[in-house]
């Protein structure tokens, strides 16, 4: 690990200001610290927001569910809100890595990473979720850009995640037996006038699969999968799963997540 300067920031204004130069934002630091021992990363400024008010805590309406960054997925897990208007997501929750992890890591750092095999981006883009940052308000569709890729600016610094509440979802995922991680996960979200369907861990960032949510959008059951043609052009292929078991998983999986619906 290379030599770092390590700064607290009191406001989301200040955490704003410090972020000047090779400098980044410490929450959880679940992803952030094992990367920095690797040295697959490094920066100059390690900036700490976990103890600015207004970041954690969650809000539910009747129409949507508002989640602070610095909110941790056990909080998340937990939460009898979340547990009854979108139980799905406290169920990806519950199921992200050991309970240290999920102790410690956050939401907001989850999203920004933006593994390719988190679990959070898929409720993101399943859940038509808007990220609230310091200056704007961007749709999750337009969030996830790549591989360890957002829509981030340099500094900005991401306040929360508001989840449109459905009338049905579910995630169901093939997960790395020693890590949990998603080898493939599968999140489905049935709205009034759509069906979105997104896929993580096949590819090498979070997608919607528009051919599933065709398919579903007419004829919501696991009946109406059987038919569709998934690609493995462009999936991943590596020692856990080769990029045609990957096309394979997320019919399975998509199968699971609408029977549970």
């Amino acid at each position: 690990m290379k030599n770092f300067n390590f700064k607290s920031a009191a406001s989301t204004k200040e955490a704003s200001k410090l972020a000047s130069g090779r400098a980044t934002f410490l929450a959880g630091g679940m992803s952030l610290i094992p990367a920095l021992k690797l040295r697959l990363a490094a920066y100059s400024d390690l900036i700490n927001i976990k103890n600015i008010k207004g970041l954690s805590g969650i809000k539910v309406s009747s129409k949507s569910i508002k989640i602070g960054a610095t909110t941790t997925h056990a909080e998340v897990a937990s939460s009898k809100e979340v547990g009854k208007s979108i139980p799905s997501l406290s169920i990806l929750a519950d199921g992200i890595g050991d309970p240290q992890v999920r102790n410690r890591g956050t939401i907001g750092g989850s999203i920004a990473n933006n593994d390719p095999a988190a679990d959070y981006p898929s409720a993101c883009l399943a859940l038509n979720a808007t990220i609230h940052t310091a200056k704007r308000k961007i749709p999750a569709d337009k969030f996830f850009k790549g591989m360890f890729e957002t829509e981030l600016k340099k500094g900005e610094l991401i306040e929360a995640i508001e989840f449109e509440v459905p009338e049905k979802s579910s995630y169901v995922k093939y997960p790395n037996p020693a890590s949990r991680y998603a080898v493939v996960g599968v999140y489905v979200a049935k709205f009034n006038k759509e069906v979105r369907v997104s896929v993580t861990g096949a590819g090498n960032s979070v997608f919607r699969s528009k051919e599933l949510e065709t398919v579903l959008s007419s004829n919501f059951s696991a009946v109406a999968i059987d038919n569709v043609n998934i690609s493995s052009k462009g999936l991943n292929s590596d020692i856990h799963a080769s990029a045609e078991y990957r096309a394979h998983l997320i019919k399975v999986m998509t199968r699971k997540a609408v029977s549970s619906c």
